[in-house]
């Protein structure tokens, strides 16, 4: 796998995988290149956002086919899977926990990993003619790559639960309709899209745009009481930062706010 960074204005990276020959799959060393290259961009303070699209007809097709098959015959397929998920279930959780925003421009098929990849992301932009699939069962799998946990709380539980036994395939339409994806554009103006959408998001406070996604992830496995004493605890926190004196100061000036400019 290849894995193109292009830095764009206003702090926006576009993150392209790109490999047509194993439908973007997922193999120890493309998933650690994927790994390294969004700890990469995480650490950078001039990126604020991050789009992440795939090449040809493939967003990602999860875990890669072939990769599975040798470690079958050799029977180091227990090493590869949990090599997989101790790449790729770190990366995701920083992703989840992180002050960049992450848009998905889901340009083809997800599957697997792959879907967990796209439901990770903070919005999701889709082509109508993209496939959505877990495609776990089909191979005998249980769910992995986050999908058990995202997708419930995308489109409800019981529907989850249905995509999962059934073996659905959604196409962009239909994910779209049940709430896994947020925009349906056709493939011309996809990344386009995507990228107003990063820098649109991208432009609110670090601290606003950390603490909103550690807070609405925290809210559905938490008591009220909890969820307010953690909503007190980071919004003291960011009361602290220059990003809110300056948007107070914008306020009191009825000018735009300039964040991120010390």
């Amino acid at each position: 796998m290849s894995i193109t960074v292009e830095h764009l204005p206003k702090g926006v990276a576009l993150v392209t995988l790109s490999i047509e020959t194993s439908r973007n799959g997922l193999n120890l060393e493309s998933t650690k290149l994927l790994s390294d290259t969004i700890d990469s961009l995480l650490e950078d303070p001039t990126t604020k956002s991050i789009v992440m699209t795939g090449s040809g007809k493939f967003f990602c097709s999860g875990g890669d086919i072939d990769a599975f098959a040798s470690a079958i015959d050799d029977g180091s397929i227990s090493d590869l899977v949990g090599g997989l998920t101790s790449i790729l279930h770190p990366m995701e959780l920083k992703i989840r926990a992180s002050e960049k925003v992450f848009v998905a421009a889901i340009n083809g098929s997800a599957a697997g990993g792959g879907l967990g990849l796209a439901l990770c992301a903070d919005y999701r932009i889709c082509v109508p003619d993209a496939k959505l699939a877990a495609a776990f069962f089909s191979l005998g799998l249980s769910p992995d790559g986050g999908t058990t946990w995202l997708l419930p709380r995308l489109v409800g539980t019981q529907r989850a639960k249905k995509f999962f036994f059934d073996n659905e395939v959604w196409n962009g339409e239909t994910a779209f309709h049940y709430g896994a994806v947020d925009e349906l554009i056709e493939s011309e103006g996809l990344l386009e899209c995507a990228i107003k959408k990063a820098e649109k998001w991208g432009s609110w406070a670090e601290s606003s745009r950390r603490s909103t996604k550690q807070l609405i992830d925290a809210s559905t496995s938490t008591f009220m009481e909890t969820q307010l004493e953690f909503e007190k605890l980071l919004i003291t926190n960011s009361s602290m930062t220059p990003d809110f004196a300056e948007g107070v100061s914008a306020f009191l000036e009825k000018r735009s706010p300039k964040f991120g400019e010390e």
